[in-house]
């Protein structure tokens, strides 16, 4: 079971690792990225940087989803990490019960669109307008959805920050 699905294009480092897995009491983190899963080095610098207490698997979205909507998951306490506003989207809607999004980092080191300026709506996200009708898509399905950075900032309703009536 999803305890908890952040998108931060960082993936795994010392926030999750220290703050968030604790947090959220889980036993497992699945980073769903296409990108990760096809590289072995990027696979290694995940796996170095996660908690040594909890398992970690590095799927492709599809796999990822597979995993997650495999019926012996509903056993666990699942932290999945998504890199980017589309591959959370893709989870969204083909993933079951999601109890609670959360949007972290993203937008800094995210590929650029040439010359474009992302909008800055926190301190740690920032979105082209195209993102932010993803994020929009997102807050619809009325699955609660928060920017918070660290569990010790004040969960934010996204819908607030992107400023989406």
């Amino acid at each position: 079971m999803i305890n908890l699905i952040r998108l931060d294009e960082r993936m795994i480092h010392g926030q999750i690792a220290i703050k968030w897995s604790k947090h959220t009491g889980v036993d497992r983190i699945i980073v769903a990225n296409d990108a990760a899963a096809a590289n072995s080095i990027v696979q290694k610098s995940l796996m170095m940087a996660a908690p040594s207490n909890i398992k970690v698997a590095i799927k492709s979205i599809d796999d990822a989803v597979r995993l997650i909507n495999d019926p012996r998951s509903d056993k666990l306490k699942i932290l999945l990490i998504v890199a980017n506003p589309v591959d959370l989207l893709k989870m969204v809607e083909q993933v079951k019960g999601i109890p609670r999004i959360n949007i972290g980092n993203y937008g800094r080191i995210a590929e650029k669109k040439g010359n474009l300026q992302r909008c800055a709506y926190g301190s740690n996200l920032y979105a082209y307008e195209d993102e932010a009708a993803i994020f929009a898509k997102i807050i619809q399905t009325g699955i609660e959805c928060v920017y918070q950075t660290t569990p010790e900032d004040y969960p934010e309703p996204l819908a607030k920050v992107l400023k989406i009536k």
